[in-house]
């Protein structure tokens, strides 16, 4: 039985008249009476009898006045129930990422998160999928594009320093003294079935196809370790990057650039504490994580 039918009837049993009902909810009268009539309709009997001295409780009436405020004390512990979840710090919260964020820059700020509230549970999504959060897959997502759509929420952490990278053993089995000047120098590791890549490509003024990488792979990660194994060049975020002593930026002139970071949930989800508990704390992370970079974009 629809709660808030109810609810219309009791208010109307309790306050002795349409009027008197419709101002304690705040409601139109003519609103208020379509609702007392649709419960009627669904229970079919009268619940109130209309004459000229008013609204008088039918017998169905009466005998219904004791359940519905059974009903009502058990909505307001559910609602008081629902409010003490949501500020507690405990439970699950879902987070997507990139795969090369889930792999190598969420580690070390979940593991903070859970010393510091041991009780919260996260579930990692690592897609590059922008449609997560949209599909209620994910409770925060990190994306590098700002999400159009008003049930969302994003507050925008700064910019992440892209370029390309390869082993200093693949250099130098392109020979001692070789410097590529040009894209086509190199071997390149890049993406098989999404055109990102190819998108940031053009971004540079190259329009090129997918036979532009000679190693294909849409796992982000494999194409890192392809990198690191000195199989050839990829492009990979500075702050990866930087953590291998073996790998050396390449035509930086031409092949560095900034992703912007977005942190981003559903609006209704900041009122759970946990959530909005784990929120702020990415993006405190985060911000910590991209103020490291040279302001340069060196490799200072």
């Amino acid at each position: 039985m629809d709660w808030n039918l109810v609810q219309s009837f009791l208010t109307v049993a309790e306050a002795g008249s349409m009027s008197a009902a419709a101002a304690t909810m705040q409601l139109s009268q003519p609103t208020l009476s379509r609702q007392v009539a649709a419960l009627e309709a669904a229970m079919g009997v009268s619940l109130f009898e209309r004459g000229s001295r008013g609204l008088r409780l039918t017998q169905a009436g009466e005998a219904l006045v004791a359940p519905a405020r059974a009903m009502r004390t058990a909505a307001s512990e559910v609602a008081i129930a629902a409010d003490q979840e949501q500020q507690l710090l405990q439970g699950s919260v879902r987070i997507t990422a990139s795969e090369m964020a889930t792999a190598f820059l969420l580690p070390e700020m979940l593991r903070d998160l859970r010393i510091e509230h041991p009780q919260i549970e996260i579930d990692i999504v690592a897609s590059n999928d922008v449609d997560n959060l949209l599909e209620r897959e994910a409770d925060i997502a990190i994306r590098h594009t700002r999400p159009a759509q008003g049930a969302l929420f994003a507050r925008e952490l700064g910019e992440l320093q892209v370029q390309a990278w390869a082993h200093q053993d693949y250099l130098a089995r392109q020979g001692t003294d070789f410097q590529g000047e040009q894209l086509e120098d190199y071997d390149w590791i890049g993406l098989d079935r999404s055109d990102f890549m190819l998108r940031r490509l053009r971004d540079f003024g190259i329009t090129t196809g997918r036979d532009f990488f000679s190693l294909r792979c849409d796992n982000q990660i494999v194409g890192w370790q392809l990198a690191l194994g000195a199989a050839g060049v990829a492009f990979a975020p500075d702050v990866v990057a930087r953590r291998y002593p073996s790998m050396r930026s390449i035509l930086p002139l031409l092949t560095r650039t900034v992703l912007p970071v977005w942190l981003v949930c559903h609006r209704e989800l900041k009122q759970s504490a946990r959530i909005r508990c784990v929120f702020n704390h990415l993006a405190e992370r985060w911000q910590d994580l991209l103020a490291t970079q040279p302001a340069d974009g060196s490799l200072a």
